[in-house]
């Protein structure tokens, strides 16, 4: 990897790892997408938050992402509007689930564009997102390295990929174990509403969250 201007490639891969199981904000979100709406709600939640990591990898690797470091404004605004739509995912979850969950001809749709969208919006307006990936992957880099873009570019799809596998991997048993609940229909609106829940607290921490 040193032709690339990677340093310490197995350190960073055992570290992008170690940070990819350690549950965060995303992790949430996924968890309660799966258990409230099921497999394919939970993996599209799962790859829309890679969507976002992938903007956050372009943003760190052009330099965008300096604004948040810089600007105290900047990086405020991005917070508590991230915390504001989270807690509107859940005031929704908790009261009504006509835009996620509708009913057509007695079965139930989910609307699965929505959830792969909100995915990306939870994790761009995330500003800690965008700082981390600011502050770990040029640990990695060569600064004598002449093309640092295509550096930031490797390190995060790597950082990406074995994050998304996890983030599958938990959407997948989240869905499995909350599908044995959901054959009752009071205990299906139960799971929903402690999903809006879990919605609102993510977005309380993150609104009250420091630099």
């Amino acid at each position: 990897m040193a032709s690339l201007g990677i340093l310490h490639f197995w350190t960073f891969l055992a570290a992008g790892i170690v940070l990819n199981l350690t549950p965060g904000v995303d992790t949430m979100y996924i968890l309660g997408r799966s258990m409230s709406c099921g497999i394919k709600a939970g993996i599209l939640s799962a790859l829309g938050i890679s969507t976002g990591s992938m903007l956050h990898t372009l943003a760190a690797a052009t330099g965008l992402s300096l604004v948040l470091a810089a600007s105290a404004t900047a990086f405020h605004v991005v917070k508590y509007f991230g915390a504001a739509y989270l807690v509107y995912l859940g005031v929704q979850m908790l009261f009504t689930s006509r835009s996620i969950v509708s009913r057509k001809n007695g079965r139930q749709v989910v609307n699965y564009k929505r959830i792969y969208l909100s995915g990306i919006l939870t994790n761009v307006l995330n500003p800690k997102v965008a700082l981390f990936f600011l502050a770990f992957l040029p640990q990695f880099i060569d600064p004598a390295y002449p093309t640092p873009f295509f550096s930031f570019l490797v390190l995060g799809a790597l950082f990406i990929t074995t994050g998304t596998i996890w983030c599958l991997l938990l959407a997948v048993f989240a869905a499995k174990i909350s599908a044995l609940f959901k054959e009752n229909k009071s205990t299906s609106k139960l799971l929903n509403r402690l999903s809006g829940l879990l919605f609102i607290g993510l977005g309380v921490k993150l609104a009250v969250m420091k630099r």
